[in-house]
This record gives structure tokens, sequence and C-alpha cells, in this order.
């Protein structure tokens, strides 16, 4: 329902949105939902597809075709290939090659080994390859590995590493270590990697930034132990902190060409080489064979369908875009942030006033819809709109909303639900919380039908069971038992060991108390007969007495109302009401019937109770004797005429 405006609920709102706003922001600063941040990332890169086409880098893949190409030739042996290819990118204007491939040993080692005399082959076989590395234009790779106490490398060959101009390691090679997030996801870098390096090689020009950094600077021509770069018209510091990677789309964006199309003769006249002029050009591997592939934002597929894994290459190819063409998202500023939310989280704040809960919950859908749509727009202009904690701060507005928009009449009816949702069924609660009068918990007298049940012979039954084989055979009894009670309106007042109270008529007064009282005993009675047959099944062989319950059933006024200490109340019937009822359960065993109620309660039924047996009784506490019926059925059309001359 619509609630007007006025000063004290505006104050109100007010306090809610910057309380809600500071929660969002307290949250994002903390990172609480940075796993869900980059969900929505990762989706935002799926719906969009291709983002931009690259300009700045392009790959150089040993795929399948070249692979069958040379066939003959070993991975290992491929330096002349390689140094071919790098020569031809040379020639064709590219600004700088960066090679993929770990090239840890040398063929000329191997042909030393394999030939008794050393021959010409062994001292000439990678000339060219050398020659290219001390073109200064050829970047090889090596990897961090973590040590005890410092890192070491994984770098290539010394015979390429004498190779590399000037010994300059940091120039020369690049690191081609990534990093996944918590998810497995590639979606972001390092320049340059933090390293524990022993005193030795501290002063060293070794590996100091990723593949990806190092091509970006020396492609523009900036000292890689620069304090900081200018890439992609921003500043860009040599440090160690995470830059998101701007993929410019799915898998197969980059622009690639086979490693045989550069190896062939007339490499240098192909359109598609010459095209990869004034380009930083990355030579990696590519065929069906090779596991350098990585999970990235594009990774999950829509609609549970999976997505492509990228090439360790074409990773490093988006890195080396990503700093050249400066389009990565970066987060919105702080004071934008900040506004953000308060706009937003002030707009729902507001309509969350004037609504039902239930409507509050279509508020918050839809202002997180329009936050999702924002997200998504600002993705694809290279800005980071937070999602996941604009979540957060909606959810604590609608908290704060209706949790202090209850009143002391809402306050009173959740005190109902928590007090009788344990004793009566769902429908009985929602009947309560629709009540105008809702129960008086300080104890009322009400006219009321107690009902008492206990198992027979269940000293015996537990005596042959295990103590864990009891609790079982009770949990499953109770759990049908208190269905037929909840089944006819009726409340669970307590558990005795075995044995159940329960009472018809409060807290909801329903007039036909006694009628579903007994109802409720038939039914129990059938659940019984019915748990006779579990009980075979489940402990056979262990000559258990049959299972049977009795049950004992009166009518009349009882005290009723929430009784106990100030530690521990409890919501209950007192008075001779539930005392008769519970002597009327133990004649049953006198009697040798099933179900017993008194005459006060066959009256309250309009006697419709079909009886059998019929005696008057002394029963304990009660000066008069106590007229009860054995109940063997239920003529729900009524028989007033019969069941009166009985009596």
């Amino acid at each position: 329902m619509f609630k007007s405006f006025n000063r004290r609920s505006l104050l109100l709102a007010l306090t809610i949105t910057l309380l809600s706003a500071a929660v969002a922001e307290m949250s994002y600063r903390a990172g609480w939902a940075d796993l869900a941040e980059n969900a929505y990332s990762d989706l935002w890169h799926r719906l969009s597809g291709l983002r931009h086409s690259p300009e700045h880098v392009a790959l150089v893949v040993v795929d399948d075709q070249a692979l069958q190409e040379y066939s003959d030739d070993p991975l290992v042996f491929w330096t002349p290939h390689i140094a071919r290819a790098s020569g031809v990118l040379r020639q064709v204007g590219a600004k700088i090659v960066g090679l993929d491939f770990l090239f840890a040993i040398s063929p000329e080692g191997w042909l030393r080994k394999m030939t008794p005399l050393e021959s010409d082959l062994s001292r000439t076989y990678d000339i060219p390859f050398r020659n290219e590395i001390g073109s200064g234009k050829l970047v090889m790779v090596g990897a961090k590995v973590s040590g005890r106490d410092y890192d070491d490398f994984l770098l290539p060959h010394r015979d390429y590493l004498l190779a590399i101009p000037d010994f300059d390691f940091t120039a020369g090679i690049g690191l081609a270590d990534l990093y996944a997030d918590s998810d497995g996801n590639v979606r972001a870098f390092m320049a340059a990697p933090p390293l524990r390096e022993a005193p030795q090689t501290a002063v060293q020009p070794m590996p100091r930034l990723t593949l990806g950094a190092l091509l970006a600077v020396r492609a523009t021509g900036q000292n890689p132990l620069a304090p900081a770069w200018q890439l992609g018209g921003r500043r860009i510091a040599r440090s160690d902190e995470m830059m998101r990677i701007g993929y410019a789309g799915p898998p197969g964006t980059v622009t690639r060409i086979s490693l045989s199309r550069l190896l062939a003769p007339d490499a240098l006249k192909d359109p598609a080489v010459q095209l990869l002029k004034d380009k930083v050009v990355i030579i990696g591997g590519e065929s069906m064979g090779m596991n350098d592939l990585h999970s990235t934002p594009y990774s999950s597929g829509m609609f549970g369908r999976s997505g492509s894994l990228m090439s360790g290459p074409e990773v490093q190819a988006n890195i080396v875009e990503t700093l050249l063409s400066g389009k990565t998202n970066l987060p919105l500023a702080d004071t934008t942030r900040i506004a953000y939310f308060l706009l937003l989280l002030g707009i729902a704040v507001l309509v969350y006033q004037r609504l039902a809960p239930w409507h509050g919950l279509l508020v918050f859908t839809a202002v997180f819809f329009v936050g999702a749509l924002i997200s998504y727009l600002m993705f694809n202009r290279y800005v980071l709109v937070p999602l996941a904690h604009l979540q957060i701060g909606l959810i604590a507005g609608y908290v704060g909303v209706y949790g202090l928009r209850l009143t002391a009449e809402e306050r009173a009816r959740a005190r109902v639900t928590h007090i009788f949702g344990r004793y009566v069924s769902d429908e009985v609660v929602e009947m309560l919380l629709k009540s105008k009068n809702l129960p008086n918990l300080g104890g009322e007298s009400l006219p009321v039908t107690i009902l008492f049940s206990d198992i027979r012979n269940f000293t015996t039954i537990s005596e042959k069971l295990s103590a864990q084989e009891v609790v079982e055979m009770l949990n499953t009894y109770l759990e049908r038992a208190c269905a037929a009670i909840l089944a006819e309106g009726g409340s669970i007042d307590k558990f005795i060991g075995d044995a159940v109270m329960a009472q018809f008529g409060s807290p909801v007064p329903y007039p036909d108390h006694a009628l579903r009282a007994v109802r409720a005993a038939l039914a129990m009675q059938r659940a019984a007969a019915d748990f006779q047959g579990w009980m075979g099944k489940r402990f056979a062989g262990r000559d258990l007495p049959e299972f049977h319950i009795g049950v004992g059933i009166h009518s009349g006024d009882a005290v009723i109302g929430n009784i106990g200490s100030s530690q521990r109340l409890e919501y209950t019937a007192i008075g001779d009401t539930v005392n008769t009822a519970s002597r009327l359960e133990g004649v049953t065993k006198d009697l040798g019937c099933g179900i017993v109620i008194s005459a006060q309660t066959l009256s309250a039924t309009g006697f419709r109770a079909v009886t059998g047996k019929h005696e008057s009784l002394r029963v304990k506490g009660r000066e008069q004797p106590v007229e009860v019926f054995e109940v063997i059925g239920l003529n729900e059309e009524g028989n007033q005429h019969g069941d009166k001359q009985a009596i």
C-alpha cells in the first residue's frame, strides 16, 4: 500500500540511503563481491563479442598446417625456421618480434652428442637464430620459478643468452607468466611481477617484465627499467599492480597467419605478411597438440554452453594491445562511484517507503536491471561500473526500510508466528495472522478439546532396541501422528516421552473443535496401523510386540497462555480438562480399546462419533465418575438420536 511522504519519512529515507551507500562503498573497497563483479564483467564480454579490431599486434602461429609441412623436423630443431620467419618480419617492418617458445635446449648440443666427431653442422646450425637474437628485434621468453628462499628463472639455452645484445636480459627476455583469478580465468596482468632475487642476481640485467609489457615498451622505444612509461596515452608505472586486460574479443580475434606463410619463398610479397608492418608480432604455438590454453572471460558460454579457451600467445597479444591502444576497462573515480550509489539507492529507498514489501521486491529487481544496463553500456565505453556492490546496497536499503517499518502490531504478529509456528500447521498460523483477535499470551480460559496419545508397550519395545533405534522409531511415528493432528487444525502442545498432547480450539477458536479432535484420533489410529508395517520391515526378527496407540479426549474449559519461568516460557493449556484427558488416555488400557472420549466430547461432536464400549469410571483427581465411550468411527452425517440414547 502506498504511504504519503512527510518530513520524518524523508529524513528516514535519507538516513537509510546514506547507510546503504556506505555499505555498498565499504563492500567495494573490501572486495566482498569481487567474484560476482568478475562474473558480471565476464557476461558483458560474452554479450559484447568483438569489442574492437586489434591495430597494434598480430600473431604468427605454429599451427597444424606448419607442423604438417615440416613434419620431419622436431620442434627443438625449428630454430632455423624461427630465424627465417623473424628475418622476414624484420624486412617487412615489424616493430618487435616476441617468441613465445622457450628453447631451453640447443640443437647444436644434440648434434654434438649424436655425432662422434664434431661437425660443421654442430657449430653452425643455430647461427641464423643467434643472429636474429643479436639483431635486438627478437625478444625471447622465460619464466619465473619460485624457490624456497629466492625466485629463479627458467631461461633459454645459454647459447641463445650469449647472443642477446650487451647481455641485457631485461630487454631481451620477457616472462611468460600469466596470472589467473581464483576461478581460473585470466583477467589481469602485471607489468613487473615481484621477484625474490638472490643478492648475486639483483644487480644483474635479469628478466624483469612480463612478455606483453616488455614488447609494448620495446615497440615504443622506451627503457624497460624506467620507473614508468607512456603507453596508450596513459602513464603506466613499472609496478606489480594488477591491470585489467582489455580483451579485444573472443578467441580468434587477433589477426594471425601461419608460420608456413613466412617460410614460403615469396613470403615478402604475401599481402598478409606485408600487413604485419609496424606491428608487434608474437610467434607462438596454436596447434592441436599444444596445451598453452587459458580460461578468459569468454570461456564460459551463454546459456550453459561452454566457450572456447584462448591460447597463451593470444592472451599475450591482448596484453600488448591493451597497453598500446589504452583500451582497458577502468573503474569509476571514487567520487563518481559514491554519487552513483547515492542516486540509485536513494531512488530505490524512496520507492521502497511507498510500497508494500512484495512490491518493494519488484522495485529492487527493476533498479537492479537499470544498474545492469548502465554497467553493460559503460563497459562498452571501457568503464567499470560496479553492479554486485550496488546489489549489496539495494539489499541493505530494502532491509532497512522494511525492517524499520514493522509496527507494534506487526511485531506482535511476528511473535505469534514465532510462538505458534512450532505447534500448529502453516495454515493455522496464517489464520492467526489474518485474525484481528490475536491470542492472549498472558492467559485466558477457553473452551477446548484436549487429546492425549501414547504408544502401547513402549517400554518393552525400547528394551529390545538400541538408543538410536528408539529415537528413529519415535521420530518416524511422531512425524505421522503430528501430521494427522495438524491436518485437523490442532496444535501440538508438547511431547512427553512417547506421549503427545494436542489441543483443538486454541489458538484458533474452531467451533467444531471436538469433532476435529475425534477425526484426528481416528487418523492417528490409521497411521499407527500403517506404522506396524514399517516396524515389521525395519526391525524384522526382533520379536517386538505389535505397535498400538491409546488416545484419550476430553472437552471443557482450560486456562491457556504462556506459562513458565523468565528463562523459558511455553504456550500450553492447564486445568482439570487437561488432567481428565490425560487420565482417559490411561483408561484405554483398562478398556482394551484404542480411542476413548468423554461424554462432554461426544456431546460436543453433535453425537457424530460411532461408539462402542461405554462405562462410567472413576479417574484419579476427580471425585465424580466420568462417563467414557470407545470411538470406533465417525458419522459425518450425524446420528444424534441413536447416540443420545446410548448415553
